[in-house]
């Protein structure tokens, strides 16, 4: 279940069974209405954004946040260092320049992500929805701030880099983050339905889809053109908007889970394959790893660590367990744990915790169920070990860190706050 589409699912949670907490903890119970080690508090004060969606930090401001609004709108927060926020819209990408902006059901504005020479550069890209002559796309843009104004984007600054037909409403990814590379990082759902309706999580070579995909935006001497593709923007001359990293994984190959790529419709952006739908990953710097949740469909939520080349196994696998009839297949990264529907049925994705409050913790991945609100750690070398460790009402929808402290937020969907915990 998708994590947007789980707000139909909230249900009142069910007992949990003891659950080994593998950080510096005091042992806890986790039965109904036992005592949890944290609890969750407004991180931002007063302050109320519509259906906040997710966090995004500019490169060397430590005083400023933007906080994505799935309606297609982007605010800026200041005075974190005094702890006097406030913020102003940063961002209205609610009338774009071709089609029509869609924000109904999982669609919305879904990611961003600063450029890291944004002082140098001013430029943003995001990922959202559309419609194109009434037909729903996913879009990944470039925007950059105006040139009287480098406190707001300029929406006629748009250049699409890729915009691709979507066959339905949900698991759509949208994630986009720039790695320690330089490169840029961004997540697609399997198209949406149910069960890999659209046979994409077993290609590479069908478009942009059930993968999480790497490119060079900045078009850097040694990258490779992208193959050409319907949903690939080319300039005057017939290019791409940006390049592929030379070293991706998959260029090359020839052949992908045992069936033959047809090499001029591979996706050579692809970093790594085999996802139902990553809605939130992330990098950890300290560590150098790449984590990412990822949405399961009937029966179990998972957790991956990510690395270049891997396939996943959606929609062979659910989880540790054969989807449906699937067969079971050589060669398929585990997820490092995963989790049924006594705890949850849409995992939100998070981040390995490195702020100074909760000492603790740190070096753990802090990850969420949207659905039940369940706020759990887990040790990424631990064999999937996690536990529960604090809870909301439901509808933790993104994690991320504020700029000023390096402690851990996270976004409520439905009451439009950016959170935190504390003990």
């Amino acid at each position: 279940m998708s994590p947007l589409h789980a707000l139909l699912f909230i249900s009142p949670p069910r007992s949990l069974r003891p659950i080994a907490l593998l950080v510096a903890l005091s042992s806890i119970l986790l039965n109904e209405g036992s005592l949890l080690a944290y609890q969750t508090a407004d991180a931002l004060g007063d302050l109320t954004f519509n259906q906040p969606l997710g966090l995004a930090a500019i490169p060397e401001q430590s005083d400023r946040l933007l906080v994505l609004e799935k309606n297609g709108t982007v605010q800026l927060v200041t005075g974190l260092r005094a702890n006097q926020p406030r913020k102003q819209l940063f961002f209205d990408l609610t009338h774009p320049r071709d089609g029509k902006f869609e924000n109904g059901g999982e669609c919305g504005l879904l990611g961003l992500a600063v450029h890291p020479r944004f002082a140098e550069n001013h430029q943003i890209y995001v990922y959202y929805s559309l419609k194109i002559d009434g037909k729903l796309h996913q879009r990944l843009a470039r925007f950059k701030t105006s040139a009287s104004d480098l406190g707001s984007i300029d929406v006629a600054s748009e250049q699409p880099l890729i915009t691709q037909l979507d066959p339905a409403g949900n698991h759509n990814g949208g994630d986009v983050h720039f790695g320690p590379d330089g490169y840029l990082y961004f997540s697609c759902g399997d198209g949406g339905a149910g069960g890999d309706a659209f046979d994409h999580g077993r290609h590479i070579d069908k478009g942009f889809f059930a993968a999480i995909f790497r490119i060079d935006v900045d078009r850097q001497p040694g990258n490779l053109r992208p193959n050409n593709d319907p949903a690939v923007h080319l300039d005057a001359s017939g290019e791409a908007f940006y390049a592929v990293p030379a070293d991706n994984p998959f260029i090359g190959i020839r052949a992908h889970r045992g069936k033959p790529i047809d090499p001029l419709k591979l996706r050579t952006e692809t970093w790594a394959t085999g996802l139902r739908n990553a809605w939130r990953f992330s990098y950890d710097a300290p560590s150098h790893t790449w984590m990412t949740g990822d949405v399961g469909q009937n029966l179990l939520e998972e957790v991956n660590i990510l690395k270049p080349g891997q396939d996943y196994g959606w929609p062979l696998r659910e989880g540790k367990q054969a989807f449906g009839k699937a067969q079971p297949s050589a060669g398929l990264a585990e997820p490092i744990a995963d989790y049924d529907r006594k705890l949850g049925a849409s995992v939100t994705g998070g981040i390995i915790y490195r702020g100074p409050a909760l000492p603790e913790l740190s070096g753990t991945y802090i990850f969420a169920d949207f659905a039940s609100g369940r706020i759990f750690a887990l040790e990424p070398k631990s064999a999937g070990r996690f536990t529960e460790i604090a809870k909301e009402p439901n509808a933790v929808v993104s994690f991320g860190s504020n700029p000023a402290d390096g402690e851990l937020l996270f976004c409520n969907l439905i009451s439009g706050k950016v959170r935190r915990l504390t003990r």
